[in-house]
């Protein structure tokens, strides 16, 4: 059985990453990029609930950290059926295509794939999205000594966003259900229009408590 990319050393993910082959490539990466960044936000809240000063916040900052938590757990779990929908795509185009029946088929599969293709990158978009609100919850109740964990939290979680973005709209184009491509654009969209203002925000003011 082949392993899961989520069960890789980090060596033997970054060597997959940057083989010839095609998959894993940057929809799982950005999946990783949010992973780690929800990570963040869990370690910023354990760092936090130990200080006598947070005390008064301690139910949130566990209710939280056990959100992050989820949402991390769940980004590794996207990365891997990412990589599992190309693969999808990968093995519909050498279907036969000899006679009418077979064309059919394999073009049937072929966007079946896609519609996986655009909805998984879709998916690391929201859990990202979910994990800016859960790091903008922190601002002005959070242990300063780890200012930076949060910034690059918030970093992290914006580069997994727009580099699932940039797959959503790589498969949207070969979509042959419209309706559904613009459903995703529209959904993409908004997520962006969300997540991005807060990911600004958040380094913004982690910037301005590191600076003093």
């Amino acid at each position: 059985m082949e392993m899961k990319l989520a069960e890789m050393r980090v060596d033997q993910f970054s060597e997959a990453l940057a083989s010839d082959a095609p998959a894993p490539g940057g929809g799982s990466a950005a999946a990783l990029e949010a992973a780690l960044g929800a990570g963040l936000v869990a370690m910023v809240c354990r760092l936090t609930q130990e200080k006598a000063q947070f005390a008064r916040y301690r139910a949130e900052l566990l209710a939280v950290q056990t959100r992050a938590e989820a949402l991390r757990c769940a980004l590794l779990d996207v990365m891997d059926r990412d990589t599992e929908a190309f693969l999808q795509v990968s093995r519909a185009f050498p279907m036969p295509k000899s006679t009418e029946e077979e064309k059919a088929a394999r073009s049937a599969a072929i966007q079946k794939g896609l519609e996986l293709c655009t909805q998984t990158p879709l998916e690391i978009m929201k859990l990202a999205a979910e994990a800016l609100d859960l790091a903008a919850s922190l601002l002005g109740r959070f242990n300063e000594n780890a200012a930076s964990d949060l910034g690059v939290a918030a970093l992290s979680l914006q580069a997994g966003l727009r580099g699932a973005w940039l797959n959503v709209c790589i498969n949207i184009g070969s979509l042959r259900d419209k309706a559904l491509a613009q459903r995703c654009r529209e959904e993409g969209e908004a997520l962006l229009h969300h997540a991005l203002p807060l990911a600004e925000r958040i380094t913004g003011e982690v910037g301005q408590v590191i600076q003093g």
